[in-house]
């Protein structure tokens, strides 16, 4: 009996010990080995143009909206024109689609996908009016702008006398409740005009006529939407100081209110926006003239970090958007 609970008393400490061990090994096994629920729950898919070709749209893809590897470069050209500013979604019938600037007057383009290597012209849209009679719409020449912004519409200089768009830039999908939109910035030769266009059937190739997006005002460009719960965050591009704003409202169409933005710096341009595996908001912006492309998080669209540069594509890429779904098994 003595020798029985003696050995026990021997055994304990030595199973003690080499639980330890074997807890430690696995520790070190796990930390080389992706478990299946370490699989990606997200995939980021972005499209964009770049410093070397406005007429090729380039693909990559990330799993966590950081670090980005190449699905297809020139993975579209469009039959004519350019294929800047693209902006991607995901339709109800499974496709990719992108709208991009053609830079050719006033159209925009769209094309389509259904791996997202390959895709096919879907359609050129007119937008022949737009902007008339419309405050800071005027050609951007008026005497109430200051030095040395004179060249820039915008200001107090009375509205656009034109009915007829001369340019057509920077569209973005956004859809709500089921309701494919285009948000796209028109001119008449002056101040830019965010407009809201909406599908009025399924193949995305009849568009009903654009209304202005009220309270953002002329000389904004780039505009992007985000829903969160009720409320409507555009982020657009005041093309008269060159910086990015934040504006709210209670309905896509508006009145925006603009609220405090992040320090994103000055001379910015096409804001992206998405929400990261973590919960938190991304928005990434081109910081043009440096020819830099940066990020910028925050987890309640009021407190911002302080910009950084995307890794691997900052210098490469030009304005572009991502896509946010999830990943496939």
């Amino acid at each position: 009996m003595r020798d029985t609970v003696l050995m026990t008393e021997i055994r304990r400490p030595v199973v003690a010990v080499l639980t330890a061990l074997l807890a430690a090994a696995g520790l070190c096994l796990s930390a080389g080995v992706v478990r299946a629920d370490e699989t990606p729950q997200w995939r980021y898919t972005l499209v964009g143009f770049s410093n070397d070709s406005a007429r090729d749209m380039d693909v990559y893809e990330s799993a966590d909206g950081t670090d980005f590897t190449v699905v297809r470069k020139s993975a579209y050209r469009p039959p004519t024109g350019y294929v800047r500013d693209p902006s991607i979604m995901r339709h109800a019938d499974g496709r990719y689609y992108v709208v991009y600037t053609t830079a050719a007057g006033a159209t925009i383009g769209i094309a389509r996908s259904t791996d997202r290597r390959t895709w096919q012209h879907v359609r050129t849209i007119p937008l022949p009016l737009c902007c008339a009679f419309l405050h800071g719409t005027g050609d951007g020449t008026g005497s109430s702008a200051p030095p040395p912004l004179s060249g820039s519409a915008g200001f107090d200089e009375g509205p656009s006398l034109s009915p007829f768009t001369t340019k057509a830039w920077a569209p973005e999908w956004f859809v709500d409740g089921g309701r494919v939109n285009i948000i796209v910035s028109l001119s008449t030769g002056g101040g830019f005009v965010p407009y809201l266009l909406t599908a009025t059937d399924s193949s995305l190739r009849q568009w009903g006529w654009p209304i202005p997006i009220l309270g953002i005002g002329a000389d904004h460009i780039d505009t992007t939407v985000i829903k969160v719960g009720s409320r409507y965050h555009a982020f657009t591009k005041n093309e008269t100081r060159k910086v990015i704003q934040h504006a709210v409202s209670p309905t896509l169409v508006g009145p925006y209110s603009f609220v405090r933005p992040g320090n994103w710096g000055s001379k910015v341009e096409g804001p992206a926006v998405v929400k990261l595996p973590n919960g938190k908001w991304r928005m990434y912006f081109d910081a043009y003239t440096k020819r830099k492309y940066l990020y910028s998080d925050s987890a309640d669209l009021t407190h911002w970090s302080a910009p950084k540069q995307l890794p691997g594509l900052s210098g490469t890429v030009r304005h572009f958007s991502v896509l946010r779904e999830p990943a496939r098994p």
